[in-house]
């Protein structure tokens, strides 16, 4: 007994309370998106509201397995955790059903399960035991390689499947590489790579070649007395001017033509209202119309009817923007952003480095789905088909995010008994 008041007294109840509002705002959301201007009973498992409240009772079972399992478990079974769900990744390139265009579930009887959206947890557990190690030290190249070659590995397996969406999260364990002293150089690396992707679609190679030749000749003029710095720029701009002229190349023969289509779209390069943009033009106009206080719930026209596809999943949020208002979603913002920074504040008050490591592994996980989602609703991120948090109607993903949260509440609740 007294170890299960202990349990309950060192578990932080803001992280919990925030958990449960934003799925509770999140069912509230799925109910009212449901089509007609009647709903039936909110038990009802024909509908996906009903169905969305099983899992939700699921989930908390679930949450409290995890609380009562002590916190070593998790850390000492890391690497199994991981190991067995590379072995589920494969099975579903080899067994798994095709939905929606991506080779991720499995069906067994009526019941669909996606295993990448538990394969997150796993991976963060794995990283967090890798790099909490005695031996490893983030000054040797050797570590972050390892470290994001088991963040890449379920990538690739889900990549495989059709998934490019959820592949993509794992990129955000870059950010738990940086915290744990990776250098930040290669990280703006990276985003600079970006923005000259971006770029190059934008205004075409030559404009942009031109544009790096003049910036490099005006650092050359800057630095004209040192001759070692004449080969950094020279080389600098040959890496460049290769980056750029692959990029069309890489454009045209490596993404899907709809992958394609979508980030045209979202650069403004064509315009699709009624193909690639739909979805996004439909979702700008339902969030518009909710205005500064909103429609009312359950008087949102546009997702109740259907006029926003995946209203319920990837689009929730269009559902909070027309039936909540500006107020609304600021709220969910709001909570999103609160529950982000307290497992922030949680990760470095940890004992342990395996604790604090997986501490940032949930958060750069969720934020990248917090931001993601959000901005592909509004137009600011393209359309990858990522759900939001504890938000979107699924079973897989409450569940994957629920463990994923939870198993660092409990190492939260354990941290005194580390010395």
């Amino acid at each position: 007994m007294k170890s299960r008041e202990s349990i309950i007294g060192n578990v932080d109840w803001v992280i919990v309370l925030l958990y449960f509002l934003l799925v509770f705002f999140g069912w509230l959301s799925i109910y009212a998106s449901s089509g007609g201007d009647t709903a039936g009973s909110v038990f009802d498992l024909s509908t996906r509201y009903g169905k969305q409240l099983l899992w939700i009772g699921l989930a908390v079972v679930m949450i409290v397995a995890v609380l009562l399992i002590d916190a070593k478990f998790f850390s000492s079974f890391a690497f199994v955790f991981y190991g067995a769900m590379i072995l589920v990744l494969i099975g579903v390139l080899l067994f798994g059903k095709t939905v929606a265009g991506s080779r991720s579930w499995f069906q067994i009887g009526s019941f669909a399960i996606q295993p990448s959206e538990f394969t997150k947890f796993a991976t963060a557990l794995a990283v967090a035991k890798y790099l909490s190690m005695t031996h490893v030290d983030m000054k040797n190249l050797k570590t972050p390689v390892i470290a994001m070659s088991l963040a890449g590995f379920p990538a690739l397996l889900i990549l495989l499947q059709n998934d490019t969406g959820s592949a993509l999260v794992y990129a955000s364990f870059a950010l738990v590489l940086f915290r744990e002293g990776f250098s930040g150089s290669v990280i703006f690396f990276g985003f600079v790579l970006a923005v000259l992707f971006i770029l190059t679609l934008l205004f075409g190679e030559i404009y942009m070649i031109s544009t790096i030749a003049l910036l490099l000749i005006l650092l050359l003029v800057f630095f004209r007395k040192t001759r070692k710095n004449y080969k950094s720029i020279i080389a600098l701009f040959l890496l460049s001017s290769a980056f750029v002229f692959s990029v069309n190349y890489a454009f045209q023969n490596v993404l899907e033509p709809h992958q394609k289509k979508r980030i045209n779209v979202l650069l403004g390069i064509e315009e699709d209202l009624r193909g690639a943009g739909y979805n996004v033009n439909q979702s700008k106009i339902a969030i518009g119309s909710g205005g500064f206080t909103s429609k009312g719930f359950r008087q949102g026209m546009l997702t109740r009817y259907n006029f926003v596809p995946e209203q319920s999943t990837d689009f929730i949020f269009c559902t909070v923007g027309e039936e909540w208002g500006f107020m609304g979603t600021s709220v969910v913002i709001l909570l999103f952003l609160g529950l982000l920074v307290r497992i922030v504040v949680l990760a470095e008050r940890q004992r342990s480095r395996f604790s604090r490591i997986y501490g940032y592994g949930v958060v750069s996980i969720l934020f990248f789905h917090f931001a993601v989602n959000i901005g592909m609703t509004i137009g600011l991120a393209p359309v990858v088909g990522i759900p939001l948090p504890f938000f979107s109607y699924g079973g897989s993903s409450l569940w994957g995010f629920t463990l994923l949260l939870f198993l660092f509440v409990k190492q939260d609740a354990d941290r005194l008994k580390v010395l």
